[in-house]
């Protein structure tokens, strides 16, 4: 099947802007050639792809497959040529990271301060994801690199490990009677835990510590946000599971304090993760070379 890839074009931006006109605006053509477009893509697809409305129109199923190939497609090829631009241009140029809001809170946040001191031509776009959707946002070109938790299975992404992290127990002054001694693992798994939901990656590797044990745990809560856990465990809501350092400051200040367990639940692994074979802009390149220099 060949297809004008003008059409792919016009179809990507119909698709976007949810109008043949707004897409016709947009690309400085007439509707009736947008319209032209989308109606000769059909009948080679030999698919319908959109629903027409009075005044919108909406992908239908095989629309919204065909549009997720072609919005990676369409960010890749913006990626190139910004990377042809960075190399044009030394010192310009733009990273896009996916990471988790804790790992960038209290860990990568004073990274990206010096960063940017040390190259303020590069901008950086950060975009808020768990580790399994900045796998997918690596995938559909929505980001040049991410900060995941790993092993990472997937055949089309290739990760650098970078550093180890550790999650640890915290309470309030209500669980006073478990500070200060050895807690056994069967004791700690009939605690009231208030803990990440059973998605992350964090969660499956305390999941499979317990598992080991011959455990099965059921948390008291379990919420999307490691902050909210922390909130929670200060007013004694029940003992949270969180990064060692989101907790460091209510620790350092007595408001809470870490439980010593009979066994050490696994170190967790971070790693840099970017999609196999496709080269990074030079400002990406950076970025990696820089985050692995320090320890952060």
């Amino acid at each position: 099947m060949d297809i004008n890839f003008e059409h792919y074009k016009v179809f990507y931006n119909v698709a976007k802007l949810g109008s043949f006109s707004a897409a016709a605006k947009k690309l400085f053509i007439s509707q009736s050639a947008v319209s032209q477009s989308i109606k000769i893509l059909e009948q080679q697809t030999g698919s319908v792809l959109f629903a027409r409305g009075p005044r919108t129109v909406k992908l239908t199923a095989v629309g919204e497959m065909l549009f997720s190939h072609i919005e990676q497609a369409y960010n890749l090829i913006r990626s190139a040529e910004g990377k042809i631009q960075e190399m044009q241009s030394f010192g310009l140029g733009e990273v896009k990271i996916g990471v988790g809001d804790t790992i960038l809170r209290f860990l990568l946040i004073p990274f990206l301060q010096e960063f940017i001191k040390r190259y303020p031509k590069i901008k950086i776009q950060i975009i808020n994801r768990t580790s399994s959707g900045i796998i997918e946002s690596l995938k559909s070109g929505a980001v040049d690199l991410g900060i995941v938790t790993l092993p990472v299975e997937d055949k089309e992404i290739e990760t650098i490990e970078f550093r180890t992290v550790e999650d640890v127990f915290v309470a309030s002054g209500r669980f006073a009677d478990l500070k200060n001694r050895n807690i056994l693992t069967q004791e700690l798994s009939q605690l009231p835990l208030l803990l990440l939901q059973k998605e992350s990656l964090t969660r499956r590797n305390l999941d499979a510590f317990f598992a080991s044990k011959g455990l099965n745990i059921v948390p008291e809560i379990e919420l999307e946000s490691m902050e909210l856990l922390i909130e929670l465990a200060k007013i004694g809501l029940g003992v949270a599971y969180v990064l060692r350092e989101s907790a460091a400051a209510l620790v350092s200040e007595g408001e809470l304090f870490v439980l010593q367990t009979e066994d050490r639940v696994p170190v967790r692994k971070l790693g840099i993760a970017k999609l196999k074979n496709v080269p990074l802009s030079p400002a990406a390149d950076l970025f990696i070379s820089e985050l692995g220099n320090v320890q952060i």
